[in-house]
C-alpha cells in the first residue's frame, strides 16, 4: 500500500471514529438525561415515576465516572466522563482510542488526538442543550414505554427528529432513580449497550476539564 493510500484510509477511519463518537456521545447524554424527553399520553399515568426520575437527575449539578460500551458485535470500549449543569460534558475514551467529546456550554466538539482533527456543533442545535439544562421538564411524545419491576424501572424512547428511527431503552435503579445502563437501537436493529459504574454526584469541577480547545479547532 502506498503511503498515500494508507493515509487516505487512516483519514477514513478516523472520520468513521469521530461520527460513531459523536452519535455515541448523543447518545450517552440523552441516555443520562433521559427524562428530559416527553411521554406520550399513554404514558401519562406513569408519568409520576418518570417526574421523579427527572427531578432526580436535574438536581444533580455535576457528575463524573466510568462507562463501559459494548457494541453490536461484541466490540467493547471504554473511559471516564464528567458532567457540569448546564451545558458542560466530556467523554475522555480509553487507549487505543483517540476520541474525546467535550460540550463547554456553547459547542460540542469531537476530537481525535491522533490525527489533530476536530468536529464542532453549535450545543444549541443539539439535544445536549435541553438534556444539559438547569431543569428537566416532561411533555407527551418521545417515550414509548415505561415498565416498573421490582428491581428495575426501564424507559424506552423514540424520537426522528434525534435519533431517526434509532430507539434507547434505558434502564434505573428504582430505590434511588440512578441510571444504570442503557441500550441503543438503530435503524437496523443493532443493539449497542452502555454500562456506567463508579459515579460520584456533587463533584466540585474545575471548568479546565470542559475547555474546547479553539485555536486547534478553529485550525
Amino acid at each position: 500500500m502506498t503511503n498515500t493510500s494508507a493515509a487516505r484510509n487512516e483519514s477514513e477511519t478516523s472520520n468513521a471514529l469521530s461520527r460513531r463518537s459523536f452519535v455515541f456521545g448523543m447518545a450517552m447524554l440523552s441516555a443520562l438525561a433521559v427524562t428530559g424527553l416527553p411521554l406520550e399520553p399513554a404514558m401519562a399515568q406513569q408519568s409520576g415515576v418518570a417526574q421523579k426520575i427527572a427531578d432526580h437527575f436535574a438536581s444533580v449539578k455535576t457528575m463524573a465516572g466510568e462507562f463501559v460500551q459494548f457494541g453490536p458485535r461484541g466490540e467493547q470500549t471504554g473511559g471516564k466522563f464528567y458532567i457540569s449543569r448546564p451545558g458542560k460534558i466530556r467523554f475522555n475514551y480509553e487507549a487505543p482510542s483517540p476520541m474525546r467529546v467535550i460540550a463547554d456550554g456553547k459547542v460540542v466538539v469531537i476530537g481525535n488526538q491522533k490525527l489533530k482533527t476536530w468536529d464542532l456543533y453549535p450545543l444549541s442545535k443539539t439535544p445536549l442543550k435541553l438534556l444539559l439544562s438547569n431543569t428537566i421538564d416532561l411533555s407527551s411524545k418521545m417515550v414509548r414505554d415505561v415498565r416498573e419491576e421490582p428491581d428495575l424501572i426501564t424507559i424506552v424512547l423514540g424520537d426522528r427528529s434525534i435519533f431517526g428511527d434509532a430507539t434507547i431503552t434505558m434502564m434505573f435503579d428504582p430505590k434511588t432513580y440512578d441510571l444504570r445502563q442503557w441500550t441503543i437501537t438503530d435503524a437496523q436493529k443493532k443493539d449497542t449497550s452502555v454500562m456506567i459504574f463508579n459515579v460520584q454526584t456533587g463533584l466540585p469541577m474545575d471548568e479546565a476539564v470542559f475547555k474546547v480547545p479553539y485555536d486547534e479547532v478553529r485550525k
